[in-house]
């Protein structure tokens, strides 16, 4: 059985309501046996810590990671975290880290595990709008994203799927267009594994 990790993040600064904690809620409410669902503090040292233990405890298969990026009006595909965070805004808890690095001896980047292509044939063939990103930002999004691709590179993981999706604002897209686009994503995936490994669908 194919164990994947789904996150998510509460609310934050303006945004009051944030897509991603929906919809890790909306997959949480169908309690299959293998899906891992969190949704994460907007706290710098508090996720950081989350996702190395969600990561260390489930050893999940498939990781897919969620956050809102206000104004863009598509669902992006993001390529790559960078060992940097720096925002103009405070965390949760006021912490803002100006530029510092996520991990101090890490390399600058990893890109993204999961295969985006065929995540983006997948969404645009339901006809929503898609598009790739070429890295995560510099806030709590791309904070998880690396230190994820991080813990798993130096647990002898890195081939494991794992990424990050940006969702648009819900006055940009509604909450129903973004569930049905990472269920085409979590199909895809969960395809490619059957392949592999002749598991049983199950998300």
């Amino acid at each position: 059985m194919t164990q994947i990790l789904l996150t998510g993040f509460e609310p934050f600064g303006t945004v009051a309501t944030n897509p991603s904690q929906l919809i890790v809620e909306h997959f949480a409410q169908q309690a299959k046996p293998n899906l891992i669902t969190e949704v994460l503090p907007v706290a710098y040292g508090r996720a950081r810590k989350r996702i190395e233990v969600l990561l260390q405890e489930h050893q999940p298969e498939i990781v897919i990671m969620l956050g809102v990026a206000q104004s863009r009006t598509e669902i992006s595909l993001e390529r790559i975290a960078v060992n940097v965070s720096d925002a103009t805004i405070a965390d949760n808890v006021g912490y803002s880290p100006d530029g510092k690095r996520i991990v101090e001896d890490g390399p600058v980047g990893y890109w993204s595990t999961l295969p985006l292509e065929a995540l983006h044939h997948a969404i645009a063939q339901t006809d929503i709008p898609v598009g790739y990103s070429n890295h995560a930002g510099a806030y709590l999004c791309n904070h998880v994203f690396y230190v994820a691709r991080h813990t798993l590179e130096t647990n002898g993981r890195g081939a494991v799927p794992c990424g990050f999706i940006h969702l648009p604002g819900l006055e940009h897209m509604p909450i129903e267009t973004q569930i049905q686009a990472i269920e085409a994503c979590a199909d895809v995936l969960l395809e490619s594994k059957v392949s592999r490994s002749g598991a049983k669908l199950l998300f």
